[in-house]
């Protein structure tokens, strides 16, 4: 159940069913508490901008079913709108094609262009492929100007308006991408901002997949903020709109286990490992159509890491340890971030357990390994690991160690703030 075009008063009842402050309401869709008050306090004679309403889209999507429930009660009455409650969203559906006479064909403008979908997702592998060895700090501008000078002028220039999904999927999957890389980078609300935007277009696209794959990456997002209740939702409105369509096995697994995480943070061991379980007997499924392009591969090495996440906030150490030696067995160095992420996962369960000099030693690894990685998430865990060593810090290893890891963290901190400063975000939503 979505609205057509929010309203004022759509956003008060969509704040009121979901028992939200304005301040929390606010955090969720990602502008100010004035905004959402003048909003509301517009009702029917005001609507949100386009970006806006596409994060109101998305927060609808991610509503329990009583809250669904709450809000279509909230909308009846002679007030409420002349369409349907049930009526699907097309916030991003393009507008209907102007008749040009003379005007060239579609293929005719793509092929002028030298553009099409393979090349968008050529594009796409590549960035994939590099983001894998130096991170999102050094690439996240790179994909911001390939969706500006070319993916922009196919979806928004020029006089005739091109009403071609493979467009909209392609500015979905590479907007969710520069997403992934402004996290890595250490800009969380950016990065929401970009996935908002591309489960916005990805609905132009009509790629399911690539939809449910964006909602996956919202939950995670929103693990990583610590707001684990709305990282729930995006899993379970991701495995409403899976359950619509053919089987997808590892998207399926990618939501169990970010619902799996909900239940860590609230420490359910139980319904954890349930979840957990479930994941990996997933991943034995058989996709019952091709896999999109646009969506990453999730497999036994990712659900490594997520379990990695679970067993460490539960305080099982020893399991913690045995997913993160998992995640770097089946990492090959070759994928040296997320290679990285193994070893720093063990590092922190090695600490954990009481064995600083193994972890030291281990430190200087990933030090040496991840030098040419513009990752801010492993700046992070490198600041993380250096608290931790605090206990023992009489030790002469340990003392050395923290003070290498001071210096690298004051480099590496200093080296992306250099690199990212002059990025800027895609505007690629209708506007």
């Amino acid at each position: 159940m979505m609205v057509q075009v929010w309203s004022g008063r759509e956003v008060r009842a969509l704040r009121e069913c979901q028992r939200l402050s304005i301040r929390e309401f606010a955090l969720r869709i990602g502008v100010s508490e004035r905004m959402v008050s003048r909003w509301e306090a517009g009702g029917e004679q005001i609507r949100p901008r386009p970006i806006n309403q596409a994060g109101l889209d998305s927060l609808l999507a991610a509503a329990s079913d009583a809250e669904r429930s709450r809000f279509a009660a909230r909308l009846k009455g002679p007030e409420a709108p002349s369409a349907p409650p049930s009526e699907p969203v097309r916030a991003a559906t393009p507008p209907s094609r102007f008749d040009h006479s003379g005007s060239r064909s579609r293929a005719a403008i793509l092929m002028d262009s030298g553009h099409d979908q393979s090349s968008d997702v050529f594009a796409m592998q590549s960035f994939r492929t590099a983001d894998r060895q130096v991170g999102g700090g050094h690439l996240y501008s790179s994909v911001v100007k390939y969706l500006h000078v070319q993916v922009g002028p196919r979806l928004f220039g020029g006089d005739l308006i091109i009403e071609d999904p493979a467009v909209f999927t392609a500015a979905a999957g590479l907007t969710e991408m520069a997403g992934w890389m402004a996290h890595d980078a250490g800009r969380d609300d950016r990065a929401y901002s970009h996935f908002l935007r591309a489960f916005h277009l990805s609905k132009a696209g009509k790629d399911r997949q690539l939809g449910v794959h964006i909602l996956a990456s919202l939950s995670h997002l929103a693990h990583h903020r610590a707001d684990s209740n709305g990282a729930v939702r995006f899993a379970q409105a991701g495995q409403r709109a899976l359950a619509q369509g053919p089987a997808n096995p590892e998207l399926s697994a990618r939501l169990l286990a970010m619902q799996a995480r909900g239940h860590a943070a609230e420490g359910n061991a139980g319904e954890t490992h349930n979840l957990l379980a479930k994941a990996e007997n997933a991943l034995d499924g058989t996709h019952q159509e091709t896999p999109s392009p646009w969506v990453s591969r999730f497999d036994l090495g990712s659900l490594s890491s997520e379990a990695a996440r679970c067993t460490r906030q539960l305080g099982k150490h020893n399991e913690a340890a045995g997913h993160a030696e998992r995640i770097i067995a089946l990492r090959t160095s070759s994928r040296t971030r997320s290679h990285a992420f193994g070893q720093l996962f063990l590092i922190a369960t090695l600490i954990d357990q009481g064995e600083p000099a193994e972890a030291c030693r281990l430190v200087r690894e990933v030090v040496d390994a991840t030098q040419s990685v513009g990752s801010h998430l492993i700046v992070q865990q490198f600041r993380d690991i250096r608290e931790q060593l605090t206990q023992y810090a009489d030790s002469p290893a340990v003392r050395e160690t923290r003070q290498s890891l001071a210096e690298t963290i004051r480099q590496r901190v200093w080296l992306q703030q250099w690199i990212t400063s002059d990025a800027s975000s895609p505007q690629v939503t209708r506007g």
